[in-house]
């Protein structure tokens, strides 16, 4: 006979239009859902959907002999009792259910993601090992929290109470805040999870919770539960937690024009408007730095694809750390793969491409090297787009304190006014069979010399004739 364990878990919204709690879940009150998992499955449905009042339940079932099947637990069916209590099984389903929900979308009805609810959570069994912990983790996230102990067993007294309790939170949250924290601490209160952690779950745990984390006073044993007293990934958390200066490239010059956007935000703006106007959906940011406008390809739903290339491996580690952190679905942090390279070497993974976007990238080669830039991306890549953005130089009499006939940054090796572009611009479209087209980049300035940034767009001739 196959006999399998259930979980269970409650959310309640007392609010005003109480059914919204639809909405931000995802979920059809007037309908019973059945999601499959790796361990089991988890059935959703709503005991109660009023105006007043909504409730959805969760019930994760664990299918003992699956497990006994893959091996996760040689003793699995018989004595482990994570498939009985609230665990990190508990949070793969609600990741795997609500992982929408957790990313705050709500495309039906935007306004609800960032407004809190009355919220209550019930879970009826919960390790804890200290049942003072619940009330540890929980309260200082602004939850009011109830616990209801029981005796291991009623007719032994002296065995004590059993580490579990019946855990209530009520409290003021947003759904997604809700979610996020009940995946990072219901672990956490287990003590263990049910798979192998791996580097990963450091990611995973500063997504999740780098909103609340650096502040709470457990933060050292959340930290240690959730990625299983593995030091290594502890320092490595606690680090990224408490975001150590990264190396300074060199003083920064005010940009010449105030307010918002920014100049970098209008840069990669432009870049995306022409990716989309292009039709691009696989694209290389070649010289992607620290990843800033990687992390904005990736939320672009048309993008498929992402290549980004730096020869510095620090300055990938940090876009590897902004990628990690960013409000991105799973799916579009998959989409994006980091290489260490460079743009003046050839490398066949830069071929077949759509587009290759260079922002504010060969202003910090040397002169001697822009030939070999050329060579690798027009004569060696050869995608269909090319997206080049550099400083003008005219403009820099804009930037105040910045001296005659001096730079922007400390690492430009030269920058180019607008004729010396186009005549750059010219020459290689010409030379590699591109046509192209010339802009500039921001407000024009004091001067009347135009934009602060200029963008050269190269499109291959031979493909364009070819549609």
């Amino acid at each position: 006979m196959r006999h399998n364990a259930a979980v269970f878990l409650t959310m309640t919204s007392t609010a005003e239009r109480a059914t919204d709690l639809g909405f931000l879940l995802h979920k059809h009150p007037d309908r019973f859902q059945e999601v499959s998992l790796s361990f089991g499955k988890a059935a959703i449905f709503f005991p109660e959907a009023g105006p007043d009042r909504c409730t959805m339940a969760i019930m994760v079932e664990v299918d003992h002999a699956e497990r006994r099947r893959r091996g996760d637990f040689a003793l699995a069916p018989y004595v482990n009792p994570s498939a009985y209590a609230a665990s990190s099984m508990l949070a793969v389903a609600l990741r795997r259910v609500f992982g929408t929900a957790m990313n705050r979308r709500c495309d039906a009805r935007p306004e609800l993601v960032d407004r809190t609810l009355p919220l209550t959570i019930e879970l009826p069994t919960v390790p804890a090992d200290d049942h003072d912990l619940p009330r540890r983790l929980f309260e200082p996230l602004g939850w009011q929290v109830r616990t209801e102990t029981a005796p291991l067993d009623p007719q032994i007294p002296r065995w004590g109470e059993a580490p579990y309790v019946a855990l209530r939170l009520d409290g003021r949250q947003t759904v997604a805040d809700t979610l996020l924290q009940l995946y990072v601490l219901l672990p956490v209160l287990g003590g263990r999870k049910h798979y192998w952690v791996g580097p990963e779950e450091v990611d995973k745990l500063l997504r999740s919770a780098q909103d609340w984390l650096g502040g709470h006073p457990e933060r050292e044993l959340i930290m240690n539960r959730y990625l299983a007293f593995r030091h290594g990934y502890v320092e490595d958390a606690s680090t990224r937690l408490d975001g150590i200066p990264e190396p300074v490239e060199g003083p920064k010059i005010p940009e010449p024009v105030e307010g918002q956007p920014t100049l970098a935000h209008g840069r990669a703006t432009a870049v995306l408007q022409v990716l989309a106007a292009v039709g691009a959906h696989r694209v290389v940011d070649l010289g992607c730095g620290e990843g800033a406008l990687l992390t904005r390809l990736a939320a672009e739903p048309s993008i498929t694809e992402i290549l980004g290339v730096d020869p510095s491996a620090p300055a990938l580690e940090r876009a590897r750390r902004r990628l990690a952190t960013a409000p991105l679905a799973d799916r579009q942090r998959d989409a994006v793969r980091l290489r260490q390279s460079s743009a003046v070497y050839r490398d066949n993974e830069l071929a077949g491409f759509d587009a290759i976007v260079l922002m504010e990238v060969i202003e910090h080669l040397d002169p001697d090297r822009v030939g070999d830039l050329e060579r690798v991306v027009f004569g060696s890549a050869r995608p269909g787009t090319v997206i080049v953005t550099t400083p003008d130089r005219s403009a820099n009499a804009d930037y105040p304190g910045l001296a005659a006939g001096a730079l922007r940054h400390p690492d430009h090796r030269f920058e180019w006014d607008r004729e010396e572009f186009a005549h750059w611009v010219g020459a290689v479209a010409d030379r590699y069979g591109y046509r192209h087209q010339l802009d500039g980049i921001g407000p024009e300035g004091r001067t009347g010399a135009g934009g602060p940034s200029q963008l050269a767009i190269f499109h291959r001739v031979d493909q364009e004739a070819a549609r």
